[in-house]
């Protein structure tokens, strides 16, 4: 029995150790939870930082993209127009009087009296003024008197020199006699027309007491009054003009003309004139001639424009501007002024060529302000940038905007 009692507790001791180990394989099993945990977790993370590399590599390549699309500049194009348009042709201009001479005397003396002040029409062959001339009248009074002598000379060697022929046919003298007298005879001839000549001169110089005008004009200036000493024109070094008279029934107006413009000038043209005081009013003029030569000064080819002014519209020495119509070229191209780029090479243009800038050197023909005319280098399909910048070179690749293209 007590052997029975000592095994009793021994089984007891062994079931509930049995039962420990029972009891405690639940945990044994939470343990592997926790490990798939740990899994997940760390697929999770590698996941989440594998996303966000994608999506930083992708904002890289974004940037990288919108970088290069923002090296490439975007230009505004235009397309050359064909022909230049006809323009006006504004020059300045002297107008002349058509016939203009300053009026001189011939002969010294007082003047007596005038009878025309500036702005006096007068015609051919009216008086202008008198002169008195003393001198002149004393000189040709002898030069008269004296004509009168070798006349009297010449008859009287006349006579002897007949008489001396009759004695000559009866051998009453030498023939060295008869011939001594015709040669006195001959040389007093000679005197008398010598002496009439002389009286003629005065005479003219005594005509020329009286001024009148050479053609009919105006009196535009007037340089003497009544008592003034008058010297003769040709015979000083500074004469004093007395009268200025100007025919102004037709006008000459001379222009310069650039010689840009010198072969679209020809005679027969039409030419319209205005004046500053009113620019509305035109006068027109014909081109009647030209220098047919370019001035070595100034470049410039000297134009004559014609125009009747028997209305008195224009006034001689007036300043005028003349407006000449050149006809347009149709062989050439016509580009903003905002395309010329200025290189130290020349005058370039930038013209796009398959999405690549191509710096064109171009000539310019006339310039009209905000366009300019061009007469080689362009073709008809080129595209031309506007506004270039100063940076711009051959070769760089560009972005044509769609607005723009094919203006």
């Amino acid at each position: 029995m007590p052997t029975q009692q000592a095994v009793e507790p021994t089984r007891a001791d062994v079931v509930p150790a049995h039962k420990e180990d029972v009891a405690t394989a639940p945990p044994q099993g939470g343990s592997g939870s926790g490990r798939m945990l740990g899994i997940v977790l760390a697929v999770a993370l590698l996941a989440a930082i594998f996303y966000g590399i994608h999506v930083r590599s992708s904002h890289e390549k974004e940037l990288a993209q919108a970088t290069d699309e923002a090296a490439v500049p975007t230009v505004n194009v235009v397309r050359p127009k064909l022909g230049s348009a006809a323009q006006e042709l504004v020059l300045p201009g002297n107008v002349q009087a058509f016939t203009e001479t300053p009026i001189y005397s011939r002969t010294d003396g007082y003047l007596k009296k005038w009878y025309f002040d500036i702005g006096s029409h007068v015609r051919r062959g009216q008086l202008l003024a008198e002169i008195e001339t003393p001198e002149i009248d004393q000189q040709l009074q002898q030069s008269r008197s004296e004509l009168e002598r070798i006349q009297a000379n010449m008859e009287l060697a006349g006579v002897t020199s007949n008489r001396w022929q009759s004695l000559l046919a009866k051998h009453a003298v030498s023939q060295q006699e008869a011939d001594q007298a015709r040669s006195n005879y001959i040389a007093a001839q000679a005197a008398v027309d010598a002496s009439k000549a002389n009286v003629r001169r005065l005479e003219q110089l005594q005509s020329y007491e009286k001024i009148v005008a050479p053609f009919d004009g105006i009196i535009t200036a007037r340089n003497t009054d009544i008592g003034d000493l008058i010297t003769a024109g040709s015979g000083s070094t500074n004469p004093r003009e007395l009268f200025h008279l100007a025919a102004t029934g037709k006008l000459r107006v001379y222009v310069s003309v650039p010689e840009v413009y010198a072969d679209v000038i020809h005679d027969g043209d039409k030419a319209d004139l205005t004046e500053d005081s009113d620019p509305s009013v035109k006068i027109s003029g014909v081109i009647v001639r030209n220098a047919r030569a370019i001035d070595y000064s100034t470049r410039t080819l000297n134009v004559e424009v014609d125009v009747d002014n028997r209305d008195g519209a224009l006034l001689p020495g007036a300043y005028v501007f003349a407006h000449f119509h050149v006809p347009g070229g149709s062989n050439t191209f016509t580009i903003p002024s905002n395309t010329l780029l200025f290189r130290a090479e020349g005058l370039r243009v930038g013209a796009v060529r398959n999405d690549r800038v191509q710096l064109v050197p171009v000539t310019i023909g006339h310039d009209y302000g905000g366009t300019v005319e061009v007469t080689s280098g362009l073709t008809g399909s080129d595209e031309i940038i506007l506004d270039p910048s100063d940076s711009l070179a051959s070769g760089m690749s560009v972005l044509v905007s769609g607005g723009a293209k094919g203006r």
